[in-house]
């Protein structure tokens, strides 16, 4: 394809200001500032030859000027493993951090600023220890809510610190259960987790009180951390033995004084980080909840275990905890550019329309980073394509509270 740009070079404009070169921009005036950026009207003239096909070139339309319909995408070059990303995401009702920033005044805040004010906005707030907006709603009791897939690798730890995080910044009180034997959770959260610690490990098998374990998180308020030791590891084998060793951690969560209370000092989330098993751990975990959070990656092996996952679910709903149900389920690792992050979501959303949530966590290098430096992306970098998701999604689960508790979508 040729295109030839017709370059006049005046020696002055109307107005006797000189025409300024250097810059790759056409060189003819064709009137005042566009109105956008006060850069000067210019036009292009195009010969393309009668050769090239009409549907494989776009309309050649100069940046300043206003006439935005006359912009065709060219898609015909595009791999038939990707598609437009405005496409995927109105095919899939899927919000990424891009689409949340498009859509800021209608859902991430009123705020008539653009999306990189608000978003450093929030970075200095943040690391003021301040509030972007106004106080997530408290649910009326506590939501005991557990974190769980077996497959590994899916964000399962990643997205309870980080939405645990989310939502202590949102005014309300959290505790995180680290039930993983590896301790990436209380790593995430600065807490520290070596032997002799006391840990999750006490209050399963020690029969420690949970008040007694449970540590503040040094870098936001309102959130605190049960932590996890490699003594976890041994548990397992050690509850064998035990009566009614499936009910221990639902007893010690019941147990705290702050846990279903009446005060203000009541906590309002509990969230159990489970390992990516389904041992006596996870039953544990599932017993003592009210609530599934189940975080999928956007791939298709994770809907293999999802449907394992369901299995246990059900046999535990009908012998042991009747209460449980799924209420939130997050995408994780979405890549809007791939059509098979959206054919994921699709099924996902198929079956279970009214428990996953409209943000998808996007693939984010930033969120991958935190922990290294023992922080969640919420504090190490707000401002960051995954701190927004992650807050966006807290805003979600936290509002689908109905007045009398009942949560909007949940399957019983």
């Amino acid at each position: 394809m040729t295109v030839t740009v017709t370059e006049q070079v005046p020696a002055a404009s109307e107005a006797g200001e000189p025409v300024i070169a250097g810059l790759g921009w056409p060189q003819r005036r064709t009137g005042g500032p566009s109105g956008r950026l006060g850069w000067p009207g210019l036009a292009v003239e195009a010969a393309v030859p009668a050769q090239t096909p009409r549907g494989d070139v776009a309309d050649l339309v100069s940046r300043e000027t206003d006439d935005d319909a006359a912009l065709t995408p060219v898609t015909s070059d595009v791999s038939r493993e990707t598609a437009p990303v405005p496409v995927l995401a109105a095919a899939t009702g899927v919000r990424t951090a891009g689409d949340l920033a498009a859509e800021a005044p209608a859902v991430v805040s009123d705020d008539p600023g653009t999306p990189l004010a608000r978003s450093a906005e929030h970075t200095l707030l943040v690391r003021e220890g301040r509030r972007m907006r106004g106080p997530l709603p408290r649910p009326s009791r506590t939501r005991v809510m557990v974190v769980a897939n077996q497959k590994g690798g899916v964000g399962k730890t990643t997205s309870a610190v980080n939405l645990a995080a989310a939502l202590a910044q949102g005014g309300l009180r959290v505790l995180v259960i680290d039930l993983d034997p590896q301790g990436n959770a209380s790593t995430a959260l600065a807490i520290d987790h070596h032997r002799g610690t006391p840990s999750t490990y006490d209050a399963l098998v020690e029969g420690r009180p949970l008040a007694e374990v449970v540590q503040p998180s040094p870098q936001i308020d309102g959130l605190f951390v049960v932590p996890a030791t490699i003594d976890l590891a041994g548990a397992e084998i050690e509850l064998v033995s035990m009566v009614a060793r499936e009910g221990r951690l639902r007893r010690a969560i019941h147990a705290h004084p702050q846990v279903f209370g009446t005060g203000e000092d009541r906590l309002d989330y509990v969230l159990i980080d489970c390992p990516p098993s389904l041992g006596l751990l996870t039953l544990n975990a599932l017993v003592a909840g009210d609530e599934m959070l189940i975080p999928i990656q956007a791939e298709y092996y994770a809907l293999e275990g999802l449907g394992q996952l369901l299995e246990t679910v059900e046999m535990v709903k009908a012998h042991l905890n009747p209460d449980l149900r799924v209420s939130t389920i997050v995408l994780t690792m979405y890549d809007a550019r791939t059509r098979l992050s959206a054919g994921v979501a699709d099924e996902v959303r198929e079956h279970f329309a009214g428990q996953v949530l409209r943000t998808a966590i996007p693939r984010s290098v930033r969120i991958s980073e935190a922990p290294s430096y023992g922080q969640t992306v919420m504090t190490y970098d707000p401002g960051s394509p995954g701190a927004l998701s992650y807050l966006e999604a807290a805003r979600e689960m936290a509002s689908a509270v109905a007045p009398d508790g009942s949560i909007e979508g949940a399957t019983a």
